[in-house]
């Protein structure tokens, strides 16, 4: 197998744990998975160029310095057909990327525009900022074939979600919410038709001791690493 050139979008900080977890991860993806990844740290002031990348996975650590480089990051994987991977931060920006640039809707974030009207993302209720919450798994999923189960207990650090008064819109314009938690609250989402497209509110970085990577996190590397492979061999990579 290939070498996969991966790109973390994301602002790198030590008081960020996420982050802190990655060369870890890294590590044990390679050592126990045969997975090798040549990680770039892009900050979101500098997402132009992505395209050459076999994935791209955009980190918790919001409010980003820049929204608009966090977005073209999300479509750019999302148009070129690249595995791709958003926790925390990066679920909530990759949902704000469809609803603007797929779906026409001026919408904002909370955490970047809190005077705006019509929030996408708003603070949460409760705050699930170190917390453990279950998660049910649409069945047949991408989701839940990566996880192997229905349900599922997953750490947080996050106090901002989608406001579900537009999930019916964003279900009917071609996302797919597949995670949720025991109130139906949106904790998962993926687009049907892209090779490898998962988002997640919950922070996979943070399970374990960083030594058995979550399983979202292997898939998305096993992901980037058949793009790469299939790129060397000279076939046809999906999305390119």
């Amino acid at each position: 197998m290939s070498t996969a050139r991966i790109a973390l979008v994301g602002d790198r900080s030590p008081a960020v744990q996420s982050h802190t977890r990655i060369p870890t991860l890294l590590e044990a993806l390679r050592e126990r998975d045969g997975l090798n990844l040549d990680a770039y740290w892009i900050p979101t002031t500098d997402t132009v160029g992505l395209e050459g990348f076999d994935g791209i996975w955009m980190l918790p650590g919001s409010p980003y310095r820049s929204e608009a480089g966090a977005l073209n990051a999300a479509r750019t994987a999302r148009e070129h057909g690249i595995p791709f991977l958003g926790t925390c931060g990066g679920f909530q920006h990759a949902l704000l990327e469809y609803a603007r640039n797929v779906l026409d809707m001026p919408v904002a974030h909370a955490e970047n525009d809190p005077d705006a009207e019509n929030l996408l993302l708003l603070p949460l209720a409760c705050s699930l900022a170190g917390h453990e919450n279950a998660v049910r798994l649409e069945p047949g999923s991408l989701a839940e074939r990566v996880i192997g189960a229905e349900r599922t207990v997953e750490r947080y650090y996050c106090g901002f979600g989608p406001n579900a008064g537009y999930v019916p819109a964003l279900e009917a314009g071609g996302l797919r919410f597949t995670g949720h938690d025991e109130a139906g609250l949106v904790r998962v989402l993926e687009l049907p038709e892209h090779p490898f497209f998962l988002a997640t509110l919950f922070q996979p970085e943070l399970a374990g001791d960083g030594r058995r990577p979550h399983p979202v996190i292997g898939a998305f590397a096993s992901a980037s690493v058949g793009r790469a492979t299939a790129a060397a061999r000279g076939g046809p990579v999906r999305g390119a």
